[in-house]
């Protein structure tokens, strides 16, 4: 997935969730962040960051928050961008594909993601990974209720028959394995790993990620601990 007229900017502070104050060829500008997270860890004053311009003259703001780098590591942390990656991605992981549906009910939950292949019926869920620690990607930097559900529900789904898996995609490219943030969320962790010895399928996936567009690439090892 590409992302088209960035600019580079320097982070300054973060009122609230959902707009930052960066500073842009000198002027201090209000811009929005396409990440409701905490990401406290990546959005530190001076840090370098990559916006991308609006193209809706009557916004309030002009610029989306996409991208921080943080010592070595570009991380894109748009959570949009996970799932558009991984529509792009899933037709390379079943090249026998002949329907990718988003935002498909099953059950009491929306997953984002049901796929056919010529052999088998598929539901998947998509998570964004943007939290590193000493080269450890984790998941959730922040409890997680709903993805709990979605776990529980995936767990469901093959009791049905379905196939059924969740797919993380790593915002990044450089970390050495990934790991459920049991200190955060023990539940989420549990839940994973229940739902992977009922047979749903886990991917863990890095990135290859510029200031204007990031790709599913390379899988990274992980432990259910």
């Amino acid at each position: 997935m590409t992302y088209s007229h960035i600019k580079k900017g320097i982070f300054r502070s973060r009122p609230n969730r959902f707009i930052a104050y960066v500073e842009v060829e000198g002027a201090l500008m209000v811009c929005h962040v396409k990440n409701t997270g905490r990401c406290r860890e990546l959005l530190v004053d001076g840090a370098t960051v990559y916006l991308e311009e609006s193209g809706n003259p009557q916004r309030k703001t002009k610029y989306d928050l996409i991208a921080v780098q943080k010592g070595a590591l570009l991380i894109n942390m748009d959570s949009q961008s996970p799932n558009q990656a991984a529509r792009e991605f899933f037709p390379s992981l079943f090249p026998n594909l002949t329907l990718l549906k988003p935002e498909t009910a099953f059950g009491n939950s929306r997953f984002d993601f049901y796929i056919e292949t010529s052999e088998k019926r598929w539901f998947w869920e998509v998570k964004g990974v943007t939290l590193e620690e000493n080269g450890v990607a984790r998941f959730p930097d922040a409890p997680t209720l709903r993805g709990v559900k979605h776990l529980k529900e995936l767990g469901l789904c093959r009791k049905e028959g379905y196939g059924a898996g969740i797919l993380f995609v790593v915002q990044m490219k450089g970390v050495s394995r990934f790991e459920p943030n049991r200190e955060t969320h023990p539940e989420f962790a549990d839940a994973l790993k229940a739902a992977q010895e009922e047979g749903v399928t886990i991917l863990v996936r890095d990135c290859l990620v510029t200031p204007g567009s990031m790709t599913v690439d390379a899988p990274v090892p992980f432990s259910l601990v």
